[in-house]
């Protein structure tokens, strides 16, 4: 009976065993912490992508991330020129905190000459800093403007486990140059030594002149490369990928294949580098290509990300660095850029900082959903802290998971959003519910008045009613006194009465 009784129990404890077994197998995954991928375009204006109402450029991929998650209308840069609004974006600061506020350049633009912007500050917390506290593997693919390798601005010494690409924003005015930059090393690419601001002789140019702008190894084609690379190879776990192609930055260069695809559709003449930049025969098609040519590097990424299984625990992002650039053949008009908007890049009007943003991450963010929930780049810090559980520290932003979740009641509300940009004459911005204001010109004159918009009726900032307004004038002043920290640099210290008058290197954009 003794031994009956002990098979029993014996089989009864295999049974379960292997129920459980059969339970484990069948039950599902155990959700590991989202990776994150941020794209961020270069010098793309708010209306250029098929999803903010283009129509001349087709931008496919980004049409289809637009139906599969959250659009957002009222998504702000915070800044409107390359280096600051990089490092705003990564450390969760706005631009009276930032420790850099402009494009400080060093150096010059050929090889020997490479500079690179102000570096990063040694101890600076970053984005990708905070993010490798809870687990992350991270890495860049695309444009730092951050310091140079020998620098305290490396990628390497800022939270970035593995980066590729350019570390100078004057290397990348040219999108087949000699080398790029991997881990603090050169990676020389196949491509001639090219000087991109040399201009033709419009009355003898021939199409072999055009051609000395083209190369054999396009800098963005690589970018995609690394980052699908980097993707396979940490599959397994955690990742953040930053992402800041260099597209579409001028100069005007991409794959012939792509500028045949606009050849002919539009009424267009040759650009010989009058205002800077390589000179192409197709202004507007290589324009349009370029962008529809990055829209292909999206389609590249998220086809990865499905084939591999990751897309229900992939948040994909997509924002520009500031809007629409002024010089080397662009033409912003032509193509609606802005949507009517006010000014350019160089500008705190809204057509240098307002931004699309697009996010997806399917099974959490709704699809084809829009917010005009008013925010900025530097709530992106927050965000994913919130996402990861990770601490954000001391920043100015706000996390707009809440948004993005589609639990708009549960959204923290801000009072308002403030620029300061010391360059192209001190400029301030502030942006507090559907009113803004902005100051121009306050190195010539920090007396200068504010201009007073109404956004709500007036988003292309035509009608200044500051007249009308006294007390709004008394509060945006309150609020630059409590934003507004002294800079480190005496060029970018523009407001209190002790900046020179010239700036900083205010001449490359």
């Amino acid at each position: 009976m003794r031994a009956t009784g002990l098979k029993t129990s014996f089989l009864i404890l295999l049974m379960c065993c292997g129920l459980a077994t059969i339970a484990q197998q069948k039950s599902p995954k155990i959700k590991r912490l989202p990776n994150i991928i941020y794209i961020y375009a270069d010098d793309l204006g708010y209306a250029e992508i098929g999803p903010y109402g283009q129509q001349k450029i087709k931008t496919p991929h980004l049409d289809q991330m637009a139906k599969e998650g959250m659009r957002f209308t009222q998504h702000y840069t915070s800044a409107p020129v390359c280096a600051p609004a990089r490092c705003m974006l990564l450390t969760g600061k706005h631009g009276g905190h930032s420790y850099i506020r402009g494009n400080y350049e060093m150096g010059g633009f050929p090889d020997s000459l490479e500079g690179g912007q102000m570096p990063l500050p040694e101890g600076t917390f970053t984005m990708a800093k905070m993010l490798k506290q809870v687990g992350y593997t991270t890495a860049l693919t695309g444009k730092w403007g951050l310091g140079m390798n020998n620098t305290t601005g490396s990628p390497l010494k800022q939270g970035f486990d593995y980066y590729y690409g350019y570390l100078d924003q004057k290397q990348a005015h040219n999108f087949y140059p000699s080398h790029l930059w991997e881990n603090d090393q050169k990676a020389p690419l196949a491509n001639p030594a090219m000087n991109v601001h040399q201009r033709l002789d419009s009355t003898k140019a021939t199409d072999k002149d055009f051609d000395y702008f083209k190369g054999q190894v396009y800098a963005p084609d690589m970018m995609t490369k690394k980052a699908v690379k980097f993707i396979n190879e940490h599959q397994n776990k955690p990742f953040f990928l930053y992402m800041p192609y260099t597209i579409p930055h001028v100069s005007l260069q991409v794959p012939e294949e792509y500028v045949k695809r606009y050849v002919g559709q539009f009424n267009e003449k040759p650009y010989y580098g009058q205002q800077g930049y390589a000179a192409t025969k197709y202004p507007y098609s290589t324009y349009a290509a370029m962008i529809t040519y990055l829209d292909d590097q999206i389609g590249i990424i998220m086809d990865q990300i499905k084939k591999l299984g990751l897309d229900e625990n992939t948040i994909i992002m997509f924002s520009s660095d500031n809007g629409t650039t002024f010089n080397g053949g662009v033409n912003k008009d032509f193509f609606n850029s802005l949507d009517g908007l006010r000014g350019t890049k160089m500008f705190v009007f809204e057509g240098g900082i307002k931004e699309p943003f697009i996010a997806r991450w399917p099974g959490n963010i709704p699809a084809n959903s829009t917010s005009d929930f008013v925010s900025a780049q530097f709530d992106m810090m927050a965000t994913f802290a919130e996402l990861t559980g990770a601490k954000v520290g001391n920043t100015d932003g706000v996390s707009l998971m809440p948004t993005l979740l589609g639990k708009n009641k549960q959204q923290v509300q801000r009072d308002y959003i403030y620029w300061e940009y010391p360059e192209n004459g001190g400029q301030l911005a502030i942006r507090m519910g559907d009113w803004k204001g902005v100051k121009l010109n306050l190195r010539k004159n920090l007396k200068n008045p504010w201009m007073i918009f109404n956004l709500k009726q007036d988003k292309n900032e035509t009608t200044n009613l500051v007249a009308q307004h006294p007390e709004l004038v008394r509060r945006f002043d309150e609020i630059v006194k409590k934003e507004h920290q002294v800079s480190h640099l005496l060029e970018w210290e523009f407001l209190e009465n002790k900046a020179p008058k010239k700036g900083g290197a205010d001449t490359d954009y």
